[in-house]
Parts: C-alpha cells; sequence; structure tokens
C-alpha cells in the first residue's frame, strides 16, 4: 500500500498509487506522490512517466473521513497542501506525464489528470468533480482542460460524470481500450515518446508548460481559498458528515 516506482524499460518510470479501497489518499499520501513524480523527474535516466493506480479506480479524491475524525482544520490545510503539491509535481515534471486511468478518476484525480501531459483510459473510466456533494472546491481549473468551458461548468455545478469515450470524442483522452490493456496502452505511448530525444523532451516539457495560457498553480489556489471558506462556516461539515454517514451505512453488514 502507497506509493511505489518501477522503471519497467529503459527510459520509462511508472509511478502507482495503492491505496485501497478506492484511492481515497490521506494527507502523506499526497505529498507521498508529489514526491515520487518530482524523483522521477529528476532522474536522467527517465525520458517519460507514467502514473497508474492500482485497485478498483484511477483516484477518489482526499480520504474525507481523516478530514472528520480530525478535530480542527489541520488536516484540511493538510489536504489542501497536500494536493496542489501533487498536482504540481505531475505539471512541473520535467518529462512528460502519461496518465493511466481505470474506473472512477474524482475530485484530486481530475488534478492529476488534467495537470498530465497525456492519458489514455479503460473503457469502464469515468471522470467527475462530486466537490459540491462534498462541501468542498476545487479542481475546475483542470477539469477545464479536459472538456470545454460551458461542459466544465455544468458538470461543476451538477457533480455529474463524463465518460473516457466522452473525453476521447474532445480529445482530452488519446485511447481508450479494454481494461486489461490499459497497462500495455500507456506503456506504448511512453515508450513512443521516451524514443525522442531526452533532452529536447525535456525542453518541450519546459516550453509547453511556459506558453500554458493558465497559471494552473494560482487558479487551483485561489479554489481552495473557497473550500477553505465553506469549512469555516459549517458548510463543508454538513455534507462532509454526510458522506462519512452513508458511507458508514454501506459498509455495515
Amino acid at each position: 500500500m502507497g506509493v511505489s516506482t518501477a522503471h519497467p524499460e529503459p527510459g520509462v518510470a511508472v509511478v502507482t498509487v495503492d491505496y485501497p479501497p478506492v484511492n481515497a489518499l490521506p494527507v502523506h499520501g499526497w505529498y507521498a506522490l508529489a514526491e515520487a513524480v518530482r524523483a522521477v523527474g529528476a532522474d536522467p535516466a527517465v525520458r517519460c512517466a507514467v502514473l497508474a493506480a492500482a485497485g478498483r479506480g484511477f483516484n477518489a479524491g482526499v480520504d474525507i473521513k481523516e478530514l472528520q475524525r480530525t478535530p480542527g482544520h489541520q488536516a484540511l490545510i493538510g489536504a489542501n497542501r497536500g494536493c496542489a503539491e501533487a498536482f504540481s509535481a505531475v505539471y512541473e515534471c520535467a518529462v512528460p506525464v502519461v496518465a493511466a486511468v481505470q474506473g472512477f478518476c474524482l475530485g484530486g484525480g481530475i488534478g492529476l489528470v488534467g495537470n498530465a501531459d497525456a492519458v489514455v483510459a479503460s473503457e469502464d473510466a469515468t471522470f467527475g468533480l462530486p466537490e459540491l456533494d462534498r462541501g468542498a472546491l476545487g479542481a475546475a481549473t483542470h477539469l477545464a482542460r479536459l472538456v470545454p468551458q460551458h461542459l466544465m461548468r455544468t458538470l461543476y455545478y451538477t457533480a455529474r460524470t463524463v465518460t473516457a469515450y466522452e473525453l476521447h470524442r474532445h480529445g482530452s483522452v488519446w485511447r481508450v481500450v479494454p481494461r486489461p490493456e490499459l497497462p500495455e496502452a500507456a506503456l506504448q505511448l511512453a515508450r513512443d515518446i521516451a524514443a525522442k530525444d531526452g533532452a529536447l523532451l525535456r525542453m518541450a516539457k519546459a516550453a509547453l508548460n511556459g506558453i500554458d495560457p493558465v497559471d494552473v498553480h494560482r487558479s487551483y489556489r485561489y479554489e481552495q481559498g473557497f473550500t477553505f471558506e465553506a469549512s469555516l462556516g459549517g458548510i463543508a461539515d454538513r455534507h462532509r458528515d454526510a458522506f462519512v454517514d452513508r458511507s458508514a451505512r454501506k459498509e455495515r453488514p
């Protein structure tokens, strides 16, 4: 359990997240992920990274149960900062990052995928931001990198999800494959990227980030300010308590 890194072939590193049962990351998990991605980017032998996950889904966001069982606001602050660190690590990784998405990709998962350079998904993959249902705000910055502006707003306000095929039609998902084929499909794209000159790839990543029309760091942190405001006003706790209660009822025999 946790975050691990493998080097399946020359020039390619795979960072895998594994936090059962649904990859809802605790505070330390976001920091561990950021550290692993930054380490991969700092390795001169790596020319492309794959961000993958084990288990049922790619990512279910933050561990809301951790937020609710921790007194005060320290867990919320930690989650806010940890998410920002992980998202930034993917965006700033010195080499291209391919996200390999299966199952659900929610909340913080959108932050990771939206900051990746390319996305490969399984046929059962779904993407969305249930933030309003969880008493939070955030990652619209990253969803807007996956879908057009009005669709982003509709998905955000309704907390609905879209499929991998829908994102493929919008051009934000490179390939959609049967779930068993996802690891190889992601590796194939990473292999094609890693076949290029490593120094030029790093220059290309820096150049593309440099001409990005949106400052993703500032934009996301601006959104997070409203999440904290909702928490201070008591709105967030009502929604998070309801979520934890529903989860507890589902877990009862």
